[in-house]
């Protein structure tokens, strides 16, 4: 699963506020200077200090995270820069960048080195 895909799983699970503003948590993410490190602390926080109607979707939305994070961010040290940057859903961003200082953000975000 990527990134995108648990976002959109996230946003499908409940119309809730909470829920919606985790999904965006997760789209906003790739924006950031955050790391994958620094992602997994905010959203477990996030999760942890707010408060879904159900716990049936409370459950669920967890369980779609801790997914995704047990294979992409559990595994990122026996990935690929390509495994990482499509799993983070960075291709894109990374294509695009025209300076190096440019991909070396991206390399810090995904924890890897040159």
């Amino acid at each position: 699963m990527t990134i995108d895909e648990l976002a959109q799983g996230i946003r499908a699970a409940s119309p809730e506020p909470v829920v919606q503003r985790l999904a965006e948590k997760l789209e906003n993410w790739k924006r950031t200077e955050a790391t994958v490190e620094d992602l997994r602390s905010q959203i477990e926080k996030y999760i942890g200090h707010t408060w879904v109607e159900t716990s049936e979707v409370q459950k669920k939305v967890y369980r779609m995270w801790a997914a995704f994070c047990g294979d992409a961010i559990g595994g990122i040290g026996g990935m690929t820069m390509n495994e990482r940057l499509y799993l983070f859903g960075l291709v894109a961003q990374f294509d695009s960048c025209r300076a190096e200082e440019c991909r070396l953000r991206i390399y810090r975000k995904l924890l890897a080195s040159l």
